[in-house]
């Protein structure tokens, strides 16, 4: 197994986040890091998703970190849904300039995994964090 792996939206698949057949969807591509256990998203959003004075919409926000974590789960090679998630705004994020997003697992506790996530701009600032709650409902 590569050490990176580049996640491409799935042709066939309908999420909003990733998704390759949703034509309002944001197609997000990720990269999944191997030997960090880690998954790394760069994005610049555009003005299509912002709230107010060109910063990122708070729901965007939620969905890029839920997004990340949920990718998390491909290193147990589990599917998992979202049973909870906080998000800690720190910093408004631009919709103009380039954004890093980075997850990876806390715990694992039976079918609960922890997984945090973090949104950080290019000089390093951390602008969100989110933690969430996933329950495995099966296998790969």
């Amino acid at each position: 197994m590569s050490d990176i792996i580049r996640l491409e939206p799935n042709p066939s698949n309908k999420c909003f986040g990733c998704g390759g057949d949703n034509p309002g969807g944001m197609k997000l591509t990720f990269e999944q890091d191997n030997v960090n256990r880690k998954i790394v998203g760069r994005f610049t959003l555009g003005e299509r998703y912002q709230g107010g004075g060109g910063f990122a919409h708070g729901g965007i926000i939620a969905m890029l970190l839920d997004e990340a974590m949920g990718k998390v789960c491909r290193f147990r090679d589990v599917l998992a849904v979202t049973a909870e998630l906080t998000v800690e705004y720190l910093k408004p994020v631009s919709v103009e300039k380039e954004i890093m997003v980075e997850s990876h697992e806390a715990e694992q506790k039976g079918r609960n995994l922890f997984l945090v996530g973090e949104i950080r701009n290019t000089a390093g600032e951390i602008l969100a964090k989110g933690r969430g709650r996933f329950v495995v409902i099966g296998q790969k």
